[in-house]
C-alpha cells in the first residue's frame, strides 16, 4: 500500500489519495472500457512520459484498485484491468463527468479524442427513468476500424445493445455530429446537410436527445444555497 501523504482520518482525503495524482482518474477512465496494454494507454493517454505512466500504474496497483493479468495465447499480452474495487468507483467518474461539462467547451484544434469515450458519456448522461422505446447505432469511421455504439431506450432507461438486437435507425458521422445529435442541437436533416449517413427510421433520431440529460450551468452563474450570485 502507497504511503499516504494526507494525515487527516477521513474518507475523502482517502479517495484524494487514489484520484488525485494527475493521470489517475484518466488511467481508470481508460481501464473503464476494458483490459489496455501499457502502450496502449501511452497512446490514448497523449502528453504522458513513459515514466510518469509506470509509476501511476504502480500507486493503482498498491492501491487495489487496478490489476496486471496476461491474456491467453493468441494475444499472449499482458494488460491492466480494474478490480472489484476499482469497478466500484465507476458511478463516481462518472459524476465527475457530469460534473466536467460545465467546463467542456468546443473542441480545440490540439485537443486529443478517442471515439470510444462517448461510450461513457453515454453512461454518464443517461436519463433516469423510462424513455421511448428506441434502439440506436452510432457509428464514426468505416471498415475494420469502425466504432459502433449501439443502445436503446425503454422503461428502464438506457441500455446497450447486443450485437444481434437491430437498431431502428444506424448514423454513420463525425463525432460532432453525433454528440450534436444527442445533446438535440442538430436535427437529422441539418445532420445530413452535413455529411452524416442515416439509415432506416429517420424519425427515431428525434427520440435521440431525450435519452439523455444533459445539463449545462456556466460557473459564473452559479448561485449559492440561498439563491444568491455566487
Amino acid at each position: 500500500m502507497p504511503e499516504f501523504r494526507y494525515a487527516q482520518f477521513c474518507p475523502l482525503a482517502r479517495a484524494a489519495e487514489v484520484l488525485g495524482n494527475r493521470w489517475s482518474v484518466l488511467i481508470l477512465r481508460e481501464l473503464m472500457l476494458g483490459p489496455q496494454r501499457f502502450g496502449a494507454l501511452r497512446r490514448r493517454l497523449a502528453g504522458v512520459s513513459t515514466s510518469v505512466l509506470s509509476e501511476r500504474l504502480s500507486a493503482l496497483e498498491g492501491f487495489g484498485v487496478i490489476a496486471q493479468e496476461e491474456l491467453p495465447p493468441p494475444a499472449a499480452a499482458r494488460v491492466y484491468r480494474l478490480t472489484p474495487r476499482g469497478e466500484s468507483a465507476r458511478p463516481v467518474l462518472l459524476a465527475l463527468a457530469r460534473f466536467g461539462l460545465h467546463w467542456l467547451g468546443p473542441m480545440s484544434g490540439g485537443d486529443h479524442f478517442e471515439v470510444d469515450w462517448l461510450r461513457l458519456g453515454l453512461e454518464a448522461f443517461a436519463a433516469p427513468g423510462p424513455t421511448p422505446a428506441r434502439r440506436f447505432e452510432l457509428r464514426v469511421g468505416s471498415g475494420p476500424g469502425v466504432t459502433r455504439l449501439r443502445f436503446a431506450g425503454g422503461p428502464a432507461g438506457l441500455r446497450f445493445l447486443g450485437d444481434a438486437e437491430p437498431a431502428d435507425v444506424v448514423v454513420t458521422a463525425e463525432p460532432q455530429l453525433l454528440i450534436a445529435l444527442l445533446t438535440g442541437l442538430l436535427r437529422a436533416d441539418a445532420a445530413r446537410a452535413q455529411g452524416a449517413s442515416i439509415e432506416g427510421d429517420a424519425t427515431a433520431l428525434a427520440d435521440l436527445p431525450p435519452q439523455f440529460q444533459f445539463r449545462f450551468e456556466s460557473p459564473s452563474r452559479a448561485r449559492t444555497p440561498e439563491g444568491v450570485p455566487a
